[in-house]
């Protein structure tokens, strides 16, 4: 829905200043402008917004008014927002966007394509600063600098973004960087398989094949075929933080380990790899049937519908408790490589912790923790959590940005010699 059609959606909208006191500019009965802008604001900041959730807002606030400034935050708040990462968004744009009156009509000149103001938006969000940003003016580069890798982004612009921290990315960046994530390989390595096949070498002879050949030069044996056991990749356990500090973090490594592990190059086939996914927070949320969907955008989907505690606490003793008490056939024997994203803030008790993970090391092959912390180059695992995940697991690497993240496939190679 474009600007035009927010403001014939609340054009139709009679005057709320009867009778209540009004609040900004709507003093002077421009309630619904302010209102209007305010929408563009949140949808320039990445929340989905359209004409139902504006038409609920203007009901919500003809039920509530506007005399005080809470219950007017609060009726804005219940019905534009559908999604606990955009609450904080939020938040912090109605208190910059409607602080000061003068301060809603510089917000509001910003939009326009020749606006001279600059007022200072919020830091600590980027998303939130992209959205009170005044809009660039759109530069034509000369054709022989330009590399059609997106519509907007040089490749210069690119190569930053793969290097910056997932946290720090601004709403149309973070969209940029789900879709190419998509592309990332993770190779993983392979094991013997049980079952054989025919191959050059083997301990086992081929008998039947053996055979057939003897039957066509009169009974005479005269090679020995062999049997060898056959390459498969790893089975692979994940197991994802979706607590509010990992709120950045955890659906762009969805979508990565929804691509990236769907199928696997062994000999030069493509085989399905054998995955299973759990999230955890304060409790442990099974995602294996999401991540058998086969489009990335619909497995997000459906694990969001599925995920209950996002944004919570982190009690992952608790949850490895779960997954040893109703999921512990999901590991297969010792083969199976455990990847825990996690910043390892954990809430729960480090003796439960140390227990559950000392168990689950027993029953896999080897258990990498995948921690974005890591971006920071003085950090130290000095959590409860962090510092019983540093001892208990195999290795530790960082996936704060797309770099990382493409030498994932190194550091478990790395992981498994030794």
């Amino acid at each position: 829905m474009n600007d035009d059609a927010l403001d014939n959606v609340l054009a139709e909208w009679p005057a709320a200043g009867k009778g209540v006191s009004q609040l900004g500019d709507a003093r002077s009965g421009k309630l619904a402008g302010n209102l209007s802008g305010f929408c563009r604001t949140l949808r320039r900041a990445g929340l989905p917004m359209d004409a139902a959730r504006i038409a609920l807002a203007q009901q919500a606030l003809d039920l509530v008014g506007v005399r005080h400034r809470q219950d007017f935050a609060a009726a804005l708040e219940s019905v534009l927002i559908s999604r606990e990462q955009d609450r904080g968004v939020f938040r912090e744009l109605f208190e910059a966007f409607f602080k000061d009156p003068r301060l809603a009509n510089k917000l509001l000149a910003q939009m326009l394509p020749k606006a001279e103001g600059k007022a200072k938006g919020p830091r600590n969000r980027p998303r939130v600063a992209e959205a009170l940003a005044p809009p660039k003016p759109e530069a034509k580069p000369k054709a022989e600098q330009t590399i059609d890798l997106d519509a907007a982004m040089t490749a210069s612009e690119l190569a930053r973004v793969k290097a910056a921290d997932f946290n720090q990315l601004s709403a149309s960046e973070y969209t940029l960087v789900e879709r190419l994530v998509r592309d990332i390989p993770l190779p993983l390595p392979t094991v013997a398989a049980r079952r054989t096949q025919a191959g050059a070498r083997g301990a086992r002879i081929h008998w039947r094949r053996t055979m057939g050949a003897a039957a066509q030069c009169g009974g005479d044996v005269m090679a020995l075929h062999r049997l060898r056991r056959r390459r498969q990749p790893l089975p692979l356990l994940v197991l994802v933080d979706i607590s509010g500090s990992m709120e950045r973090y955890t659906r762009l490594l969805l979508a990565f380990l929804h691509c990236a592990t769907m199928r696997t190059q062994v000999g030069g086939q493509a085989l399905a790899l054998r995955r299973d996914v759990f999230a955890f927070g304060t409790g442990l949320t099974d995602l294996s049937p999401a991540f058998r969907l086969a489009d990335t955008d619909d497995m997000l989907v459906h694990a969001g519908h599925s995920i209950q505690d996002f944004a919570g606490g982190t009690r992952m003793g608790a949850s490895l408790a779960t997954l040893r008490q109703h999921h512990w056939r999901r590991m297969v024997g010792r083969r199976t490589l455990v990847l825990l994203v996690s910043d390892g803030l954990d809430t729960g008790e480090p003796e439960e912790l140390t227990r559950e993970l000392e168990w689950l090391k027993r029953h896999t092959r080897k258990i990498l923790w995948l921690n974005p912390l890591l971006r920071f180059d003085a950090y130290q695992p000095t959590a409860r959590g962090a510092a019983v995940l540093h001892k208990t697991t195999d290795g530790m690497v960082a996936v704060h940005n797309i770099t990382r993240l493409q030498d994932l496939a190194g550091a478990i190679a790395k992981l498994l010699k030794q």
